[in-house]
């Protein structure tokens, strides 16, 4: 996966309809989440589209994530979210301010409202995920 950093110096380059391209390619290059997942126990709650975010626990207290959408848009913010928070220390993650991370995409302003209304739902869960694996750990 792409750092938040890389990402960025991409996509203050490009103009809107190649951000879009730029966040339908994010999204296509997330690893594959497996069906079995995809619960109404990982369903992100407020979304336009469906989305699923599965944590995992990875080596030294990591947290990895595995997500989806059913929508190709939806799918590359989800990625961008993953890419602020992936494989780091699960108390990192329950700490960092994710949306403030994501300012400089200005995503608000770069997609439709009904695009980004469950952004900060995603959010919210990766940092509920990492606060439980950060107290229990």
């Amino acid at each position: 996966m792409r750092t938040l950093t890389d990402i960025l110096d991409e996509y203050e380059f490009l103009d809107g309809d190649e951000r879009y391209r730029l966040l339908i390619e994010l999204g296509r290059e997330l690893e594959p989440m497996p069906d079995a997942l995809k619960t109404d126990a990982t369903l992100v709650r407020g979304c336009s589209a469906a989305v699923w975010v599965y944590p995992t626990e990875g080596e030294g207290n990591r947290l990895h994530f595995l997500a989806d959408s059913n929508a190709a848009i939806t799918k590359g913010i989800i990625a961008l979210v993953l890419a602020a928070v992936q494989d780091q220390p699960a108390d990192e993650v329950a700490q960092a301010d994710i949306a403030e991370r994501l300012a400089p995409f200005n995503l608000k302003n770069q997609l439709s409202s009904n695009r980004t209304q469950g952004l900060p739902n995603m959010i919210a869960l990766v940092r509920d995920h990492a606060a439980r694996l950060a107290a229990a750990g």
